[in-house]
């Protein structure tokens, strides 16, 4: 038979070719796409600006389990509750130059760079009128001046490319890490100048209070303080923005809740549900035609995997004997949380000593310490187990239980997808993913970024008002102008947006990734817990070049960061 099909097949060829070439090469296509003819009309260019979302969502929220958790994992909020490298257990591996870490977010940026100026470097032989040549290269130059933001603050100085690469290069170099802020910034201050309002955009959209926020970082990070303020008093200033003071959106009913809790529910994050604290908002749109989330797959390359990391994994926790806890279930135990992210000491404990009981940042359906057991065949049925319980000293903080936020999950409100019962909130396999649309600028961080700045240019006291803003949204007590310094607004950042945060991206920014986690983290500082006999490392403050770009780079040398040699 195999004889049969193989002497078909030789006959099948020989007649093929046997036709006439010259007619069988005569081709006239209808219509066709190629790098000449992809950029011309105005869907084409909605198409590219898609992408640089797309990017940008999967960079910093959906590409797998472990890339979007680099910028939580080795820094002063958690720590890695099942020991591995790729939660930055063993520093020394995870930040090693051939390493998947370092590589994957430089390959990230460097392609949406490259997407950028092929937009931009395009526009002008496209059919694009003026006005709108203008709003995308905004969008463009936002997108690029986001990437090269980011990198200063990972890498350093970088290579700078703004022109569209057409054919192989192999001798690029680093420019300083202060060229590479002023090309940042200024791309973003374009963008800032000439992208639409945020009145005028759609949910999602970047808009120029956008562009200004990050200007306004930017600056700080150039220590150009008094620009700073300015940007983010275009967006503090901004009619169209205020922070949320009031109960609101899809469970504004509910108790127990506020404003806070609010801010983190199912559909509440876009100015189309009425708030008018989210400048900046990555949509994910679960389980809708052309959504970022389904319910129907936890690892489906786009769900944001917070529950998954951040919730408890309480179904290991014995307490005399008995597990206390079902799980998966759909309520303030965590989801199908897995513990991998356990709130370090400093973050759910410390930084809430004045204000433990009237901050309701940390009230327990915010910061969940207070779990009520859901087995019924346990004796603690129904019964509140705390973490803050000293009899439970010895499990605490622990992979099976500690303190952790709810903004990482959706209690009692999970797609009706993942229950495989209802009546008890018992979850399928499948849960683990955060269901909601996330927040990358919110009002709260303009005023946390104008604060910083004027306590840099050295005015304790407007910066104390602006973080007294805040505070009084959270109704804490108000900080004193003597009391503010760069270590206190990282810890009311952390107080504010906790797991929300990129935190890396604020530590490596201000420079104090090193002293924040010797101080706060004492997994990562333990060279044993940490797994390779040294622990963090002040070379850490910044992660190592690449090996892969060293290497492609032939025709010039791409240096390495200090003490990666």
């Amino acid at each position: 038979m195999k004889n049969k099909v193989l002497l078909l097949t030789i006959i099948y060829m020989g007649l093929f070719f046997a036709c006439n070439e010259e007619k069988f090469l005569q081709e006239s296509p209808l219509d066709f796409l190629s790098g000449e003819n992809a950029y011309k009309t105005e869907e084409d260019f909605d198409a590219a600006i898609v992408d640089f979302y797309r990017l940008t969502r999967l960079e910093f929220f959906g590409r797998d389990e472990n890339r979007p958790m680099d910028y939580l994992y080795g820094t002063d909020i958690v720590f890695d509750g099942e020991p591995g490298v790729q939660r930055h257990t063993n520093m020394t591996a995870a930040y090693d130059p051939t390493g998947s870490i370092a590589r994957s977010h430089w390959d990230f940026f460097y392609t949406l760079i490259a997407q950028c100026n092929t937009t931009i470097n395009r526009l002008s032989d496209s059919s694009l009128d003026a006005d709108q040549q203008k709003e995308v290269e905004a969008i463009a130059r936002f997108f690029r001046g986001l990437s090269y933001r980011t990198l200063a603050y990972l890498y350093g100085g970088v290579p700078i490319v703004i022109d569209e690469v057409k054919s192989p290069k192999t001798d690029y170099v680093r420019e300083t890490k202060e060229n590479t802020l002023k090309q940042a910034i200024d791309d973003v201050l374009f963008a800032a100048e000439n992208l639409p309002d945020i009145t005028e955009v759609r949910d999602g959209e970047v808009s120029s209070p956008a562009a200004y926020h990050l200007l306004s970082e930017l600056y700080i990070s150039a220590g150009l303080y008094t620009e700073a303020i300015d940007a983010a008093s275009e967006v503090i200033d901004n009619p169209a923005l205020e922070l949320m003071q009031t109960r609101f959106g899809s469970r504004a009913t509910e108790t127990p809740g506020d404003v806070y809790w609010d801010l983190f529910r199912m559909n509440n994050q876009n100015r189309s549900a009425g708030n008018t604290e989210a400048i900046w908002v990555i949509q994910y749109e679960t389980d809708l035609p052309g959504g970022a989330s389904s319910s129907a797959s936890l690892k489906n390359g786009g769900n944001f995997l917070m529950e998954r990391h951040h919730g408890p994994f309480v179904r290991d926790l014995k307490i005399d004997g008995e597990n206390p806890f079902s799980w998966p279930i759909g309520d303030y135990t965590g989801g199908r949380g897995i513990g991998w992210a356990i709130s370090t000491q400093y973050f759910s404990n410390t930084i809430w000593e004045s204000d433990f009981d009237n901050d309701i940042r940390n009230a327990n359906h915010n910061f969940v310490r207070e779990f009520v057991a859901t087995n019924p065949n346990s004796s603690y049925y129904g019964q509140v187990i705390s973490t803050e319980d000293p009899a439970l000293a010895d499990k605490v903080p622990s992979r099976q239980f500690y303190a952790y936020q709810t903004k990482c999950t959706t209690p009692f409100n999970h797609p009706d997808n993942l229950y495989s019962n209802k009546e008890t909130l018992a979850l399928k396999s499948s849960a683990g993913a955060t269901y909601t649309d996330q927040y990358m600028f919110r009002l709260a961080e303009t005023y946390l970024l104008r604060a910083e700045a004027y306590f840099m240019d050295g005015n304790p006291d407007k910066a104390a008002a602006d973080i007294n803003v805040v505070r009084a949204r959270a109704n804490a007590n108000p900080v004193a102008a003597e009391e503010v310094s760069l270590g206190y607004i990282l810890d009311e950042r952390m107080r504010e947006f906790g797991v929300e945060e990129k935190r890396r991206i604020t530590l490596m920014r201000t420079g104090t990734l090193y002293e924040r986690v010797k101080k706060c983290n004492p997994y990562y500082t333990n060279p044993e817990t940490n797994g390779d006999g040294v622990g963090m490392l002040e070379k850490y403050n910044l992660w190592p070049i690449p090996q892969s770009a060293i290497e492609a780079n032939t025709d010039a040398v791409l240096q390495q960061n200090p003490g990666y040699n």
